[in-house]
């Protein structure tokens, strides 16, 4: 497996492992994650230690209540994943020894393309390395 997540010879996948699926974890995060807002988009993070073999796990979710067919739901998550597997590595480049645990949430009340979507997710990104690159030469 490749420990190196360097830009240049990066792999833009999405392994299963790389999924969050804690239900601890997603009580944790509901409870004290920091909460950005990028329309359509909103996140709750946190920073743990980092343990596993990458330096974040990510889910994703749509509200049943705004979009009632499940094919819209999962067309939505779809593209939030792809936009989070094409951008990843902005946050995966400076992460070091802690571990980032993410879930995108889909807000917005109509489906969107993918461009828009993409440009919320880099969006996103950004300020999410920027508060962990803070974070992490605070403590």
């Amino acid at each position: 497996m490749e420990d190196s997540f360097e830009n240049s010879n990066y792999k833009y996948t999405l392994r299963k492992e790389e999924r969050l699926c804690s239900k601890k974890i997603f009580d944790k995060l509901f409870s004290s994650g920091i909460s950005i807002l990028v329309y359509p988009v909103k996140v709750l993070y946190i920073i743990t230690e980092h343990s596993g073999n990458y330096p974040a796990q990510a889910a994703f979710a749509v509200s049943k209540k705004i979009f009632r067919k499940a094919v819209d739901r999962s067309l939505l998550k779809r593209r939030m994943r792809e936009a989070y597997r094409l951008n990843k590595h902005t946050i995966y480049d400076n992460t070091g020894d802690k571990k980032l645990i993410i879930i995108f949430i889909y807000i917005g009340r109509e489906i969107i393309n993918f461009q828009q979507i993409e440009k919320a997710f880099i969006k996103i990104l950004h300020i999410i390395s920027k508060n962990f690159s803070n974070t992490v030469m605070n403590s």
